[in-house]
């Protein structure tokens, strides 16, 4: 996937005023029409204009492809770094599915954010219910086992006197229920935009990331770890101490088992009426031969037992 330089497309430089943006798409954009413009390259051109338009001119997105951005160049493989978007609040509540039939450039960062947030039906703009706001955060796959407050701090975005962009952080102490899963949401009452007119204001939604984790991977209520073994507790069987978010605990290695084999750990993954379970991935380390001794072991192996890995291959 390329990267796209949204401020070439439009012509504009990196730190224009907010305003400027939107007189510059009009003028493209008229000047681009299928309607208006018959050259075969005119269409595309259009879209690709609107694709800008629409990330630069809200204050939130364009904060955010600013921060994502420094750095790349245009047509440059690009990979969005995982979580690039966590600490970003965002207007609008809760993400949403289709970002707009735009690039996979532009589905990729911003296709599961609203396209703008607009007054609830039925209420004027000068009394309205403030606008609801969501954001990533990311936590500890441990605080989900006996919940935990935490204090956050987010990144909101607004145009300061000049009509540039400008980052102001706000921090928030947050109860991370026990039990919550990667990708739920929390939700902080009145933590929203303010109302207008008297009326509440509206919600914050944080969606919950977990940390990449040294050991544990989660996957809804499941949690994954991989164990290492020796080839001789694989083979012969063995009772090992495992450590789990819950306290150790002894698990029994069935004889024979092979590499990749998944030992089920019941009601050890995160907590709920009813838990998840935790997997012991078994992996498999060899020893180095590294000494005279490991040496002349590894020979004691190859000429005691009658074992071809390749016997399948045919060779």
């Amino acid at each position: 996937m390329e990267y796209k330089d949204y401020y070439k497309v439009l012509g504009l430089e990196r730190d224009v005023a907010q305003d400027e943006i939107k007189r510059t798409y009009r003028k493209l954009a008229r000047k681009f029409h299928p309607d208006v413009n018959k050259e075969p390259a005119a269409e595309a051109r259009f879209k690709e204009i609107g694709e800008a338009y629409a990330v630069l001119k809200e204050v939130e997105k364009r904060a955010a492809y600013d921060h994502l951005g420094q750095g790349w160049q245009p047509g440059q493989d690009f990979q969005a770094p995982e979580n690039w978007d966590a600490g970003f609040e965002f207007s609008g509540g809760e993400p949403n599915g289709s970002g707009g039939g735009f690039s996979d450039f532009f589905e990729t960062l911003f296709g599961r954010l609203h396209q703008g947030g607009s007054t609830p039906r039925g209420q004027t703009a000068f009394r309205a219910r403030g606008e609801d706001h969501h954001a990533k955060v990311l936590i500890d796959i441990s605080d989900s086992f006996k919940g935990a407050e935490r204090s956050i701090s987010l990144r909101v975005p607004d145009i300061d006197e000049t009509g540039h962009i400008r980052l102001r952080d706000r921090t928030l102490k947050v109860q991370v229920p026990k039990g919550i899963m990667d990708g739920q949401h929390v939700r902080l009452k009145g933590q929203g935009a303010p109302g207008l007119g008297g009326m509440p204001a509206g919600d914050l939604y944080l969606e919950v990331q977990f940390k990449p984790d040294k050991f544990y991977r989660a996957d809804g209520r499941n949690l994954y770890m991989k164990l290492p073994v020796t080839p001789w507790e694989a083979a012969l069987g063995a009772s090992v101490q495992l450590s789990t978010p819950q306290g150790p605990i002894m698990l029994k290695i069935p004889a024979g088992s092979a590499q990749g084999r998944e030992l089920r750990i019941k009601g050890r993954g995160i907590p709920a009426a009813e838990p998840g379970n935790l997997y012991a991935v078994l992996n498999i380390v060899l020893p180095l031969a590294n000494t005279d001794k490991a040496k002349k072991a590894y020979e004691d192996m190859a000429r005691g037992l009658a074992f071809d890995p390749r016997a399948e291959l045919g060779a």
